[in-house]
C-alpha cells in the first residue's frame, strides 16, 4: 500500500478485515487473511498529554457526529488511538456504538474521554445525579472506567466558579479514587483565560478541552493561559478547530473551509497536545490523516487562513458581548452553536438538543420585543436575529424526524 495514498478504498478493505476478525490494531499488523500493515502507514507526531503519562497522537477522532462504526474502525485501524464521546451525543447511542466497537479490542490501544453536563446553580440532588450520570455512560460504554472525563461545556461566567465548588470537585475526585476515571477534566466553547486559571487553581485538573482555532480574537490571552496550564502539568485538547464553516450554509462565508490548514494551524501550538475533528465519513477522516501524515503548514495554506480570517464563518466566538446589548438577555452564543449544528454540522437533532437545554419558551415569542430591529452588533458582524429565526423552528421538528 502506498504511503501516500490511503482512500476510501483501503479504509473499506481494512473495515471488512475487521470485520471479519482481523483486528488490527495501532502498531500491530494483520497476518490473516492478508499479509497487511499499516503500523507504519500512518506515523503521526505524538505528544504527552500534561501529567497524565498519556502519549497519544496530535489527531484523535470526535466522535459526536459520527454513527457509523466502520469509520470509527477506519481510524482506529489508521492509527488513531483517542476517541471522545459524551453523554449526550445522540441521546446516547454515541457511547453505545463505541462501547460495541471496543469491547473486544485491547484495553491499552485506545484511550477514552467522555463528558458530562450538569445544570447549574447545582441541586440539592447533583451528587445522585451526576454519579447516575457517570454509572450510566459506563454501562453504554461496557467499560469499567474512562480515562477522561470532563465537566462538559463550562461556557458561562457562572460555570467559571463552578470549576473551583468544592461539591463538584470532590465528586470527581471521588471518581477518580474509585476507579471509574483514570482523569480529571473540563471542557469549554468559551476559550476564556479565566477558566483555565481557575483550573490550574485548583490543583485537580488534568486535562482541558477548549475551542481553538485561527480566528480566535483573544488568542494571546489564549495562549498565555494554556501556557500556565502547561507548567501546571495540564494537558491542551483542541475542538471547533475548522470554526464551523461550510459552504453553502445561511450567513456563512461562500467558500470551502480547508480541514487541513486548520488543523495544522493548530498544531503548531506544541502546548495543544491533539485536536479531535468530528469526521463522519471515510472522506473527512482521509483528509484529516493526510494533514496528521504532513502538519507543517505550507504557504499556500498561511495564504489561504489569512484570506479566511476577514470571512464570516460559522463557529461563535463566544466573546459574550451580544449578551449585554439585548434587551431579552438571550443567550446569544448557545443560539448561534444550535445555528452551526444545523447548518454546519447538518445535525438537526444535535440543534434541537441544544436548544431543548436552553428552556427558550415559545421559540415564535423570542426577539419579539426588537419588533424586527435587531439592537446586537456581533462583533463576527452575524445576522444575529436571522440565524435565530433559522434554527428556532427545529424546536416544533419531532424527534424521530431529526437526523
Amino acid at each position: 500500500m502506498n504511503k501516500k495514498s490511503f482512500n476510501r478504498r483501503d479504509f473499506l478493505r481494512l473495515s471488512a478485515l475487521a470485520g471479519a476478525g482481523a483486528v488490527i490494531t495501532p502498531g500491530m499488523s494483520a497476518q490473516n487473511p492478508a499479509d497487511i500493515s499499516i503500523g507504519n502507514e500512518n506515523v503521526f507526531p505524538m505528544r504527552k498529554l500534561g501529567k497524565t503519562g498519556i502519549e497519544m497522537p496530535i489527531l484523535s477522532m470526535g466522535v459526536m457526529r459520527a454513527d457509523n462504526p466502520n469509520v470509527v474502525r477506519a481510524a482506529y485501524n489508521s492509527g488513531i488511538t483517542h476517541f471522545d464521546t459524551a453523554h449526550g451525543y445522540q441521546n446516547g447511542r454515541n457511547e453505545e456504538m463505541l462501547g460495541n466497537f471496543f469491547k473486544d479490542k485491547p484495553r491499552n490501544s485506545f484511550t477514552i474521554a467522555t463528558k458530562g453536563k450538569f445544570p447549574y446553580p447545582l441541586k440539592d440532588s447533583f451528587e445522585k445525579d451526576y454519579t447516575d450520570l457517570l454509572n450510566l455512560s459506563l454501562k453504554r460504554l461496557q467499560m469499567d472506567y474512562v480515562e477522561i472525563f470532563y465537566t462538559h461545556a463550562l461556557d458561562s461566567r457562572e460555570s467559571t466558579d463552578d470549576i473551583t465548588n468544592p461539591r463538584i470537585t470532590n465528586l470527581l475526585k471521588q471518581f477518580k479514587s474509585e476507579g471509574k476515571i483514570k482523569h480529571i477534566a473540563l471542557s469549554t466553547h468559551a476559550m476564556k483565560p479565566e477558566q483555565i486559571d481557575a483550573a490550574i487553581s485548583t490543583g485537580i485538573y488534568e486535562v482541558i478541552l477548549l475551542s481553538y482555532n485561527f480566528k480566535m480574537p483573544n488568542l494571546e490571552a489564549t495562549n498565555a493561559a494554556i501556557e500556565r496550564g502547561v507548567k501546571a502539568g495540564i494537558g491542551f485538547v483542541a475542538m471547533k478547530s475548522m470554526v464551523g464553516g461550510v459552504a453553502g450554509a445561511p450567513g456563512s462565508a461562500p467558500t470551502n473551509v480547508n480541514g487541513q490548514a486548520c488543523l495544522k494551524w493548530v498544531w503548531e501550538n506544541e502546548n495543544i497536545t491533539t485536536a479531535i475533528p468530528g469526521f463522519d465519513n471515510f472522506d473527512k477522516l482521509e483528509d484529516c490523516l493526510a494533514a496528521a501524515r504532513s502538519p507543517k503548514l505550507t504557504t499556500a495554506e498561511r495564504d489561504y487562513l489569512a484570506m479566511l480570517d476577514s470571512k464570516n464563518m460559522l463557529f461563535c466566538q463566544r466573546c459574550g458581548k451580544c449578551e449585554k446589548q439585548c434587551p431579552e438577555h438571550l443567550p446569544i452564543p448557545e443560539l448561534m452553536r444550535a445555528y452551526m449544528y444545523a447548518y454546519g454540522y447538518k445535525n438537526a437533532g444535535l440543534s434541537k438538543e441544544t436548544l431543548a437545554e436552553l428552556r427558550l419558551g415559545d421559540p415564535a415569542s423570542l426577539c419579539s420585543s426588537c419588533k424586527g430591529s435587531c439592537r446586537v452588533e456581533c462583533s463576527l458582524q452575524y445576522d444575529v436575529a436571522g440565524k435565530i429565526a433559522a434554527v428556532t423552528p427545529v424546536l416544533n421538528v419531532p424527534d424521530v424526524l431529526l437526523s
